[in-house]
């Protein structure tokens, strides 16, 4: 039931979207939607992360920065999380 339910709403998301007239206003709300969703992702998770979020998700945005690789970025941040846990962070 789950699974029919997720695919009818993404089916129905997209049969809408298909019907819809995409403005120059739609247009930049769609754009910025991903960094929305990452923020949105994010934030709590330094709010109430402490020290090692804090500094596992700078080392991973400094690895994107500089690499501007996605998955290299994950293993900086997850590689900085655990030597913050494995001193005791």
């Amino acid at each position: 039931a789950m699974a029919v339910t997720v695919y009818l709403t993404r089916a129905g998301g997209y049969w809408l979207i298909g019907r819809v007239s995409i403005g120059p206003r739609l247009r930049r709300m769609l754009d910025a939607l991903p960094g929305a969703v990452i923020a949105a992702t994010v934030a709590p998770i330094l709010l109430h992360g402490g020290i090692r979020a804090l500094t596992a998700t700078a080392a991973a945005a400094l690895t994107m920065m500089v690499a501007r690789n996605d998955f290299a970025a994950g293993i900086a941040g997850v590689a900085v999380a655990a030597a913050a846990f494995a001193v005791g962070l």
